[in-house]
């Protein structure tokens, strides 16, 4: 939000400079991103002055340029030459001397030298208007009226004004804050406090005002008085539409806002002098000379000011004549009843619409204004009758209207002021320093907070409705601590702890040691929104639409659900990636899953990895290998296994929608993690064209079964290992995990470890046969393994597998 310096000094009489004023807003909690100059002129016609004509002469080697001497008010006359066909002498002109830089309104600038044209001297230049930024006419050089004063700066003859505009961060609770008004309401609390100066913000007033006794010629009707509790109106007759006055486009150009006409622009001065939106309707615009507010109906149309034609929902508040939508309230006008030039008569809204349906209609048609801004946040509905006065005499003023009729003000039911109880001792707790009450009661005034008793321990206080989010104790103190400013409050020079338990296992401590181990193994730690778009589960039935958390007000269409799975960001992710060129990736998450189950919301902590790419980055030395289903595997495992869980059972994992087959480890009923193969058709959907390799922890169910005692040192094996391999044809239906299992069960002592590492599916194998080349790992503890033993395990290996899947040994 911009804010200009020169327009804020008009509700507040204050020495401090711009930056005085930055440093100050941003201590109290309205921070100013940047201060920078604004010319009304670009380059504030510097080193330009008004100058006089004295003689005039053809220059002898062109017949198209003069010969000139220019008196600026300095003791010798300037010698320039002019190619402009109306220069004579006499003239007051405007005169751009040696080492001025110009800015004209259309091309590049370019700085005045000293120099010789077609053989003459020249020592400036005689300026016109569109040279200097002024216009855009260069039929000639600009002639001034004759009492214009020689030697006079350019800038204090045109009355340039230059400002400086302060760009501020506002937050959206600050909806008391989004006008100059609002922030010099505050600046004034603050100067109060901190400085010298005695300021208070002030609004111009509007006393000149005359209630006059004929009734208004438009009758409102507001049929919603849930989304517009306050609707005000006024006639006002006579209206010229012309241009602003360059004080008025000034004002608006400073805060990056274009002049319009002078109807248009006096409703956005009111706007950002008070926060309160005006909307003009040209008055011959209004059917039966009728307003009436309510819902749109369903799929009622209506284009506005940007010339679309958009279409209403049933939820969408518009002001409307007897037969046609004439704007969206609080969002847009319509393009067939705004102001142009034709316009005589007008009839000026001030209103107050519930935020929560303007932003709900503004999220709906994507249309984000000046207006919507403050409406979405809350305006003040005491400002309207104000911010009404305040446009129609400033129509009156420039415009030349006339008002006859009195202004319409429907307020069934007044706005409330919030009722809240400061106690001093509280205050104290919660700032940690003890303010004194008159400085409390000071600041709280100065705020516009009412003071309605007192006694030496708390304040009973009144808070305006246009503080919205002043409407508890804390809130108060909050508004307190940032006039007194979180720098003014000192560190204490005590630290106090006290000793606490903590049940075992600890959440944080496990979840850093896991972090910790992924990381040391090449993981990237990802967090993603918790909210995302529910096109993902749509047609699933693993994750099931109808169980998806929908979020009442969303942010988008593409974040109106929370995720059911930590897989789709994981994979966003992963897109993001290598669409830069980084493929190879190693990525874990930690976060929370959303589900309802009938009227019950559950969630789940869980934790998701993901692998994807080559192992290592390409290299002359060798060549990288792609990652695995097996490397992702030993990542859970090694996982677990710091935290002392090596002994899960280990069961297959079903094909779905989205995944293949995996393999599941579970403690008891428990399923602790999930380790699978996102399926090619899913990733297709994504465009990821490469294998990815996914596994969920559910740590809700391995936070049960993590050992509470530290983990053991266990000695290492003073004897060899043995590795055997076997390839093993089988059919097509057996699964990996079968021939793990029936390993496990067949030599239960000396049996370490089973590992598949190549599966042949070729045409040189029987039809519905594949092949399957699996490594066991033999380890006796205490002896060295001996051929004998080697053997007698490895026959009942294959004798097991030949009659438990009629295996044959390749």
């Amino acid at each position: 939000m911009k804010i200009s310096y020169s327009w804020l000094k008009q509700y507040i009489n204050t020495k401090a400079t711009p930056d005085e004023i930055a440093k100050l807003l941003t201590d109290s909690g309205l921070e100013v991103e940047s201060v920078e100059a604004f010319e009304t002129v670009k380059g504030g016609l510097k080193g330009m002055v008004i100058g006089e004509v004295i003689t005039k002469e053809k220059h002898p080697d062109a017949d198209k340029l003069s010969l000139t001497t220019v008196n600026v008010g300095a003791p010798e006359l300037l010698s320039i030459v002019c190619g402009a066909p109306n220069v004579e002498a006499g003239q007051k002109v405007v005169v751009a001397t040696v080492g001025a830089k110009l800015y004209p309104s259309d091309g590049e600038p370019f700085e005045i030298k000293k120099s010789k044209i077609r053989g003459a001297v020249s020592e400036g230049m005689l300026c016109a208007e569109d040279e200097i930024g002024l216009g855009a006419s260069h039929a000639g050089i600009m002639v001034l009226n004759t009492d214009a004063k020689v030697g006079t700066p350019a800038a204090e003859y045109f009355n340039l004004e230059n400002d400086y505009v302060l760009e501020i961060g506002l937050t959206p609770n600050r909806a008391d804050a989004t006008s100059h008004f609002g922030v010099a309401r505050d600046l004034a609390a603050v100067l109060a406090l901190h400085t010298n100066e005695t300021v208070k913000a002030t609004l111009p007033l509007v006393d000149s005002f005359q209630n006059n006794k004929v009734q208004s010629s438009i009758i409102v009707e507001v049929k919603d008085t849930e989304r517009c509790p306050r609707y005000s109106g006024l006639v006002i007759d006579n209206i010229t539409v012309a241009p602003s006055p360059d004080w008025l486009k000034n004002k608006l150009l400073a805060i990056g806002l274009r002049p319009i006409n002078n109807v248009v622009d006096i409703t956005n001065y009111v706007l950002h002098e008070t926060g309160q939106p005006l909307h003009a309707f040209d008055f011959n615009a209004i059917e039966d000379k009728k307003i009436v507010v309510r819902t749109a109906n369903a799929n009622e149309k209506i284009t506005t000011l940007d010339g679309v034609e958009r279409t209403l929902v049933e939820t969408d508040l518009v002001i409307c004549d007897s037969k046609k939508p004439l704007c969206i309230a609080g969002v847009f006008g319509g393009n067939n009843s705004g102001v142009n030039d034709n316009t005589k008569k007008i009839f000026l809204e001030s209103a107050y619409f519930n935020s929560v349906s303007v932003r709900k209609t503004s999220k709906q048609h994507t249309l984000k204004t000046d207006a919507s801004f403050r409406f979405e946040r809350g305006t003040d509905p005491e400002m309207t009758m104000y911010s009404l006065k305040r446009a129609a005499l400033l129509l009156v003023e420039i415009c030349g209207a006339k008002i006859e009729e009195a202004p319409s003000d429907f307020y069934p039911i007044p706005a409330k002021e919030f009722d809240v109880t400061l106690n001093f001792d509280y205050c104290t707790k919660i700032i940690g320093k003890q303010i004194e009450p008159t400085i409390i009661k000071t600041i709280l005034q100065n705020l516009g907070i009412k003071i309605v008793s007192e006694d030496n321990t708390k304040l009973q206080l009144k808070v305006p409705a246009y503080k919205v989010d002043v409407q508890r104790e804390i809130d108060v103190v909050e508004e307190i601590l940032r006039i007194v400013g979180y720098n003014n409050i000192d560190l204490p020079e005590k630290l106090n702890a006290s000793l606490s338990f903590s049940s075992k296992p600890n959440r944080e401590v496990i979840q850093n040691t896991v972090s910790d181990l992924l990381v040391a193994n090449g993981f990237y730690e990802i967090m993603n929104l918790s909210l995302t778009s529910s096109n993902y589960t749509n047609s699933l039935t693993e994750y099931n639409p109808n169980e998806n958390v929908k979020i009442l007000n969303p942010l988008s269409s593409e974040l109106d659900v929370m995720r059911q799975t930590l897989l789709f960001g994981g994979l966003q992710t992963i897109i993001y990636n290598t669409n830069r060129k980084r493929s190879d990736l190693k990525l874990f998450e930690f976060g929370k899953v959303y589900k309802k189950v009938n009227d019950t919301f559950v969630e789940k902590y869980m934790l998701g990895l993901f692998i994807t790419g080559n192992k290592s980055a390409e290299s002359y030395a060798s060549k990288s290998a792609a990652t695995s289903y097996s490397e992702l595997k030993s990542y859970v495992v090694k996982t677990l296994a710091r935290l002392g869980l090596d002994n899960l059972k280990i069961s297959a994992c079903d094909e779905s929608e989205l995944l293949n087959e995996g393999l599941q480890l579970s403690a008891g009923k428990k399923v602790i993690a999930k380790i699978t193969e996102v399926k090619k058709s899913t990733l297709k959907k994504q465009d990821i064209f490469q294998p990815v390799y996914y596994a969920e922890i559910e740590w809700d169910n391995l936070m049960a079964v993590v050992p509470t005692k530290a983990s053991q040192f266990k000695e290492l094996a003073k004897f060899p290992e043995v590795r055997r391999d076997l390839a093993l044809l089988i059919n097509k239906d057996v699964k990996y995990q079968q021939i793990e299992e029936l390993a496990y069960q067949a030599e239960r002592n000396l049996l370490k470890n089973v590992n598949l590492f190549d599966i042949y599916e070729g045409d040189k194998l029987e039809q519905g046969k594949k092949s399957y080349a699996v490594s066991f790992t033999l380890q006796d503890e205490n002896n060295t393994l001996n051929d004998k033993q080697i053997e007698k395990i490895m026959e009942k290996l294959i004798k097991t597998y030949q009659e438990k899947l009629g295996a044959t040994i390749r």
